[in-house]
C-alpha cells in the first residue's frame, strides 16, 4: 500500500501493478533493471510517461499483451516484498518494530530485495518513523540500520534515498543523546557519503552541522571511524578544507592517529591527506602539531615503515607529499628523501595491487614534479625507469593473478596503469637530459607514447601527451627519437578534436616541435598547421591563445618570406592587433615575439612594413605609452630596433616626430634593459653604411641624441656602455 507517493495516485486503494510502475517513475526510474525488457505503455505520438500512466490507471488506454506478460513478473517479484512495507503501517508499535527487524534481516546481502523495498515506498515510511519523537529509541535505531543497509545496494538505491531527503533526517538524528542511535545514523551517513553519486555539498548546507559532528568525535571509536571517513570523502574543494580547518579538524583528529583502533587511525590519516592537498595553511599548521609529544611528520614517517599495512604506508606518504608540495617540508628533508620517496617507489613494484601501483606512481609524480634533485634520486632508486615499463605489459599472459574477479577488475582498469606510468615518466623527465635519454631508451617507449595518444581513454591521452611534452624539452630527443617515430603525426591528429585540457598540452608540445633545430618543423609546416594555430589564438582559453601564438612565433623564427607572409595572411592584421591588446600578459609577450620574428632580415622587414607599417607603428606607440611591464616594453623596443634596421622601414620612425622622442625617453629610463633596447634603435637608425645615414644623424643630433649617447658611454652597465660607444662611433666615422 502506498501512502507517500506523488500526486495523481490516491494514498489508499488496492495494490495494483499500475501503482508499482507509477512509483518507479515517481522515483525517477527510466529503466527497470529488476524487470529486463520492461517498457512503459504508450499511445501513438505520446511521450509523457506520467500522463500515460494516469490515463492507463483511469482505463483510457490498453497496454500490449507483451506488457501484461512483463507485469506478471512485476506482480510476482513485488508480492514477496509487499508485506514488509505493509507492516510498517501497523497500528501496534511492537508489530512495527518487529516488521523493521524482519526487513533488516531480509535485505542483508540481497540487492534485489533492497531495490524492491525502495520501489514499494519503504524509505519515506522508515524516515517518518526515524524522525518521530513518539517512536521508541529501539525502533528509530532499527530504522537507521535498515536505511544504512538499503544504502549499501546499488547507486540507484543511493539516488533514491537522497531524493527522499535522507541526509537532513539523519543529520537531525545526530542531535539525539543516545549513543547507539547516533552511531547508527553516522554509519548510514557514512555509507551514503562515500558513494560517488551523493552531492557532498549537502554536508555543508547548514553551518551548524560540522561543529556538531566534530563534537561527537569523542563519543566512541565508532563515531571516530565514521566521522573521519565522512570528512575524508566530503572534503573536495579548498572551501571544504577551510570549513573543516576552521572548526578544529586538526586538533580534534590528530590524537586519533595513535588510537588503538586501526580503522580509526587509517581514517584519520586519510582525513589529513585530503586536508593538506594543495593547501599551504593546513600544511603549515600540520608541521607544528605534536601527537603524544612527537611531531606529526615523524608520526607519518613511522606509518610508512615496511611492517605497516600497505594502505597506511601509501596514505602516510601522500600526507608528507602534500605537505612538501605546499612548502611546509623542505624537499631535502630526510623524511622526504629517505622515507617518502623510497616508500612511493616501492608502491610501483609489480608485487603491489593495481590500485596501489597507480596511486603510488601518481603521488610520486606529484612529489618530485618541481624538484630536479628528487627526480634524479628517484631515477636511480630500485630501477624505477625500467620498473615502470611493466605498467604497459599488464596483465601479461603469464599473470600471477589466480583470483578471477581480481583479474576481471584489473583488465577493466589496466588503462589506469598506463596513465600513471605516463604521468610519472613526464615528471621524471621534466628537467634532466640524462633521465630523458634513459626514458626514451626504455623498451618500446616512443611506440607506447604514440599508441597512448590515440587511446580511447581521454585521461590516458592527456597523460601520454604530457609525457611527450616533457621529453620534447630535449634538443637531442627532438632531433632523434621524435624524428624517427614521426610523433608529430599523431600529435597533429590529436589537435584536430580534443578537450581543452588535452589541446593545451598538445599545442604546448607542438611549440617545441616547431623550434628551428627540430627536424619535425618542415613536415608540420607542410601539413597545413598554420590555419590550426591561428584558430587557437581566437580561443577563450588564455593558455590556448598563448600556445597558438607561441607556436607561430617559433615557426616564424628564421623562416623564409613565404612562411611569414602566410602567417600574416592566415592570422589577419585585425587578429594580430587584437592580440597586442590582449589582457593576458603572456599572450601579449608571445605576440610581440611573433612580430619581432616576422620583422627580421631587411627584405622581410621592408615587405611587411610596406603593407602593415601604419598599424604596427600605432600598436608600438600604444604599448610604449601604456601601463605595461618592463619586459613588455623591452620587447616592443626590440621590435622598433628591428624596424630601424630595415632599408625603407626606418623612414616610418624618422617621419614620425613622436617616435624619436619616445626612444629618447627610454634611453634615459632608470631600467638598464629599456635603455639598452632604445640605444639599439638609435644605433640602427644612424648606421653609416646605409643610404640616408647622414641626414638621419643630423636630425637626431639636433634632437639631442649625441649628448645622451655621450652620457651613456659613462654608464656603469658594461653592455649599455659598449652599445653607446658603438653608436657614437657612427658619428665619428
Amino acid at each position: 500500500m502506498f501512502r507517500r507517493v506523488n500526486d495523481g495516485v490516491p494514498a489508499g486503494g488496492p495494490f495494483t501493478h499500475q501503482r508499482v510502475i507509477y512509483a518507479l517513475v515517481c522515483l525517477g526510474w527510466k529503466s527497470f533493471p529488476l524487470f529486463p525488457g520492461l517498457k512503459l505503455p504508450s499511445l501513438p505520438g505520446q511521450v509523457d510517461e506520467l500522463q500515460c500512466l494516469r490515463r492507463w490507471e483511469a482505463g483510457l488506454c490498453s497496454p500490449s499483451r507483451d506488457f501484461h506478460r512483463q507485469l506478471a513478473t512485476v506482480r510476482e517479484v513485488t508480492a514477496t516484498s509487499r508485506h514488509y512495507v505493509d507492516r510498517l503501517f501497523d497500528p501496534d508499535p511492537q508489530n512495527v518494530l518487529q516488521g523493521v527487524i524482519d526487513m533488516k534481516n531480509a535485505v542483508i546481502g540481497n540487492n534485489k530485495q533492497k531495490a524492491n523495498l525502495i520501489v514499494l515506498g519503504a524509505v519515506p515510511r522508515l524516515l517518518y518513523l526515524l524522525q518521530q519523537s513518539s517512536s521508541s529509541l529501539e525502533l528509530r535505531t532499527e530504522c537507521a540500520v535498515v536505511l544504512g543497509s538499503l544504502a549499501m545496494g546499488t547507486e540507484n538505491n543511493i539516488k533514491s534515498l537522497v531524493d527522499c531527503h535522507i541526509i537532513p533526517a539523519l543529520l537531525q538524528g545526530l542531535l539525539c543523546s543516545d549513543l547507539i542511535f547516533i552511531e547508527a545514523c553516522l554509519r548510514c551517513l557514512r555509507t551514503i557519503f562515500i558513494s560517488p553519486v551523493t552531492p557532498v555539498q549537502l554536508l555543508y548546507t547548514d553551518p551548524t552541522v560540522i561543529p556538531h559532528i566534530m563534537s561527537l568525535l569523542s563519543r566512541s571509536q565508532h563515531t571516530q571511524e565514521y566521522i573521519t571517513q565522512i570528512f575524508a570523502h566530503c572534503c573536495k574543494t579548498p572551501e571544504h578544507q577551510m570549513v573543516l580547518f576552521n572548526h578544529g579538524a586538526i586538533q580534534n583528529i590528530a590524537p586519533l592517529l595513535i588510537s588503538p583502533s586501526y580503522k580509526v587511525r587509517m581514517q584519520a590519516l586519510k582525513c589529513f591527506s585530503v586536508l593538506a592537498y594543495e593547501n599551504a595553511q593546513v600544511s603549515m599548521t600540520l608541521v607544528n602539531v605534536l601527537v603524544d609529544g612527537e611531531q606529526l611528520s615523524q608520526v607519518f614517517a613511522r606509518m610508512m615503515q615496511r611492517d605497516k599495512p600497505i594502505e597506511m604506508q601509501l596514505t602516510a606518504a601522500k600526507c608528507l607529499t602534500y605537505m612538501c608540495r605546499a612548502g611546509a617540508i623542505r624537499t631535502d628533508d630526510n623524511c622526504i628523501i629517505l622515507k617518502t620517496l623510497p616508500c612511493l617507489v616501492r608502491m610501483c613494484s609489480k608485487e603491489r595491487l593495481l590500485e596501489e601501483r597507480v596511486e603510488g606512481a601518481e603521488t610520486l609524480a606529484f612529489l618530485m614534479e618541481p624538484d630536479i634533485e628528487l627526480q634524479r634520486i628517484a631515477s636511480v632508486t630500485d630501477h624505477l625507469v625500467s620498473m615502470l615499463a611493466d605498467y604497459f605489459k599488464y596483465p601479461s599472459s603469464v599473470s600471477a593473478i589466480t583470483d578471477i574477479k581480481r583479474l576481471d577488475h584489473d583488465l577493466k582498469h589496466a588503462h589506469e596503469l598506463r596513465q600513471a606510468a605516463f604521468k610519472l615518466y613526464a615528471s621524471l623527465g621534466s628537467n634532466d637530459e640524462d633521465i630523458r635519454k634513459k626514458i626514451t631508451e626504455t623498451e618500446n617507449m616512443m611506440d607506447r607514447i604514440v599508441s597512448g595518444l590515440s587511446e580511447s581513454s581521454i585521461k590516458v591521452r592527456l597523460a601520454a601527451v604530457r609525457c611527450l611534452h616533457s621529453l620534447s624539452r630535449s634538443v637531442q630527443q627532438l632531433r632523434t627519437s621524435f624524428h624517427d617515430h614521426a610523433v608529430w603525426k599523431p600529435l597533429m591528429k590529436l589537435l584536430q578534436n580534443a578537450p581543452d585540457e588535452v589541446l593545451v598540452m598538445a599545442s604546448s608540445t607542438l611549440c617545441n616541435l616547431l623550434l628551428e633545430f627540430s627536424p619535425s618543423k618542415e613536415p608540420i609546416l607542410e601539413s597545413g598547421v598554420i590555419e590550426l594555430l591561428c584558430s587557437l589564438t581566437q580561443s577563450d582559453s588564455p593558455a590556448l591563445r598563448v600556445n597558438g601564438i607561441w607556436a607561430l612565433m617559433n615557426m616564424a623564427f628564421q623562416a623564409d618570406q613565404k612562411v611569414k607572409v602566410e602567417i600574416v595572411r592566415a592570422l589577419g592584421t585585425e587578429q594580430l592587433f587584437r592580440l597586442l591588446s590582449d589582457p593576458d600578459t603572456n599572450v601579449l609577450m608571445k605576440t610581440l615575439g611573433l612580430l619581432r620574428n616576422l620583422l627580421s632580415t631587411r627584405p622581410h622587414i621592408d615587405q611587411i612594413m610596406s603593407s602593415h607599417g601604419k598599424q604596427i607603428m600605432q600598436a608600438v606607440t600604444l604599448i610604449l605609452e601604456g601601463e605595461h611591464s618592463i619586459e613588455v616594453k623591452e620587447q616592443t623596443l626590440c621590435i622598433l630596433a628591428n624596424i630601424a634596421d630595415g632599408n625603407t622601414a626606418k623612414e616610418l620612425i624618422m617621419t614620425n616626430d613622436d617616435m624619436p622622442q619616445k626612444i629618447k625617453y627610454y634611453m634615459g629610463h632608470s631600467n638598464v634593459k629599456l635603455q639598452l633596447a632604445a640605444t639599439f634603435c638609435i644605433s640602427n637608425l644612424i648606421w653609416n653604411e646605409e643610404d640616408g645615414s647622414q641626414e638621419r644623424q643630423d636630425k637626431l643630433r639636433e634632437m639631442g641624441f649625441v649628448d645622451i649617447l655621450h652620457k651613456l658611454t659613462q654608464a656603469s652597465d658594461p653592455s649599455l656602455c659598449d652599445r653607446a660607444k658603438t653608436a657614437m662611433q657612427q658619428y665619428l666615422a
